[in-house]
């Protein structure tokens, strides 16, 4: 599984967005620093999402995700390839018994097909939007990640290794 985590918030940036010929669309902005951070772990091969909203980001926080996608998965081996985020580098983490972490290299999140899923949230449950709270961010945030963790085809789209996964098929 490839892990990632994203910060969500009510600063906007306006989008593209279609009107018809002639018609100027508008749209809200805001900027209002109040964040929540979304976890998430991907399987490319079989399309398998996992998520989690936690306020910040930190070691603590990290566990907690670990341990959600451990339980989800108690009866297989997990290898997560992350990037080197001090909380998952960290002498302090404890990784689950089922799990093994290995890390990408630095400055390349072009290898992470985990960072795909924010562009699909923020440009489908985000896009043009202004929020009245930090729960309703959030509650657009579970619409999202709940929606992405049910269409395994959509999650092999999006992390962009439907080549490989066809090859396998194909090939036994």
């Amino acid at each position: 599984m490839f892990q990632d985590e994203a910060r969500f918030g009510r600063i906007n940036i306006p989008r593209l967005c279609w009107a018809p010929m002639g018609v100027r669309p508008v749209v809200g902005s805001q900027v209002v620093r109040e964040y929540t951070y979304a976890y998430a772990a991907v399987s490319p091969v079989d399309g398998v999402m996992d998520s989690l909203i936690l306020p910040e980001v930190n070691t603590a926080a990290f566990e907690l995700f670990l341990e959600e996608v451990a339980t989800r998965h108690a009866d297989e081996f997990v290898l997560m390839f992350m990037d080197g985020a001090g909380w998952h580098t960290t002498k302090k983490l404890t990784v689950p018994k089922n799990m093994r972490l290995a890390f990408l290299p630095p400055y390349s999140p072009e290898l992470n097909p985990a960072e795909h899923l924010w562009d699909c949230i923020r440009e489908n449950w985000f896009s043009n939007k202004t929020f009245k709270s930090i729960d309703a961010v959030e509650d657009t945030l579970v619409e999202g990640l709940v929606a992405l963790e049910k269409d395994a085809a959509r999650i092999q789209s999006l992390a962009g290794f439907n080549w490989i996964v066809n090859d396998i098929l194909n090939a036994t």
